[in-house]
């Protein structure tokens, strides 16, 4: 079985301040080639649930439609789409 290609993209920001590695909304990171450029608490929230996706599973939709989780940095509060690209 092929594992699918994850796409990690900053769509939107809640925090008051910016992100402390520069990362900016529209920012797409593909997990396989360019997961050391996201910053690694993104990536440390982020796992599990590739993980999931990866093997199968569903992650719930959020009112988008889609799968997002938000940064653990609590001053910037990036928030993150993961999709699976085909």
């Amino acid at each position: 079985m092929k594992k699918p290609r994850i796409l990690i993209t900053l769509v939107d920001k809640k925090g008051e301040y910016p992100c402390h590695r520069g990362h900016k909304i529209g920012d797409s990171f593909d997990f396989d080639t360019e997961r050391g450029k996201i910053c690694p608490m993104v990536m440390h929230v982020a796992f599990p649930y590739i993980d999931i996706m990866r093997y199968g599973g569903q992650l719930p939709e959020c009112k988008t439609g889609d799968f997002r989780f938000c940064c653990p940095d609590s001053d910037v509060i990036n928030i993150f789409k993961l999709e699976i690209k085909k």
